[in-house]
């Protein structure tokens, strides 16, 4: 039987996704976030030696990494939601499955954690010093390098998906599951997503609409970006 070990409000909601749309029995082991830190909580460890999530086990067989987790369930699959080998739709597919991790979720991540050194706190007689200078420089770098490119990286999407309404071409592929994180992320950071990222925006309204999309959040209990 397939175990999840899962985190809640974490990127491995997709692979709760995945397992219903590929009609895959699986069981899930519920993590939480520690209150304080918002990290994954030790148990993890005794998993994988990172300590992070999603991982799954299968019987003897341990799976780690979001791009990894899915192409192992999509074999055992048969194949379902990948494209035949040597079509454009099948190199598509791989591109996305890996841009996901490797070109979306980079400037996602490094804002959050400027977020998050903006918002830290300071002991008292040092915030006149300390924040101001810390609140700059992230500022400067948020202005300077991260909107920029998250900017023109949303409106790459917005442009494919302007194109066509999956991002493999007319049929919703592993790799729209893979890419659905960083839209959603997209939209919870853009307050006028409906406006400058349309399509983007209907993207995600339509995958939050798939009953297996429903089923997943049903059985993975409470996700920020739904």
């Amino acid at each position: 039987m397939i175990v999840v070990h899962h985190l809640e409000h974490s990127r491995s909601q997709r692979i709760l996704w995945l397992l219903e749309e590929l009609g895959l029995p699986y069981e899930v082991k519920h993590y939480k976030r520690d209150a304080k830190t918002y990290l994954a909580p030790p148990e993890l460890f005794k998993v994988h030696p990172l300590g992070k999530s999603p991982v799954i086990t299968d019987g003897d067989v341990t799976v780690a990494e979001r791009g990894a987790i899915i192409e192992y369930l999509v074999d055992k699959a048969g194949g379902k939601l990948r494209p035949a080998p040597g079509t454009q739709a099948h190199r598509d597919y791989t591109y996305w499955l890996h841009f996901a991790e490797g070109s979306a979720m980079p400037f996602l991540v490094m804002t959050l954690i400027f977020n998050k050194i903006e918002q830290a706190p300071v002991p008292l007689l040092l915030k006149p010093l300390i924040l101001p200078i810390a609140k700059g420089i992230s500022a400067q770098v948020k202005k300077n390098f991260l909107n920029p490119n998250l900017e023109r990286q949303f409106q790459y999407l917005e442009g494919i998906l302007a194109k066509q309404p999956w991002f493999c071409g007319q049929s919703m592929t592993a790799a729209d599951i893979m890419m659905s994180f960083p839209l959603e992320a997209a939209m919870d950071r853009a307050s006028d997503a409906s406006s400058n990222l349309p399509h983007i925006k209907a993207f995600v309204d339509r995958i939050h609409a798939l009953p297996t999309y429903q089923k997943a959040l049903e059985v993975g209990g409470p996700y920020a970006y739904a």
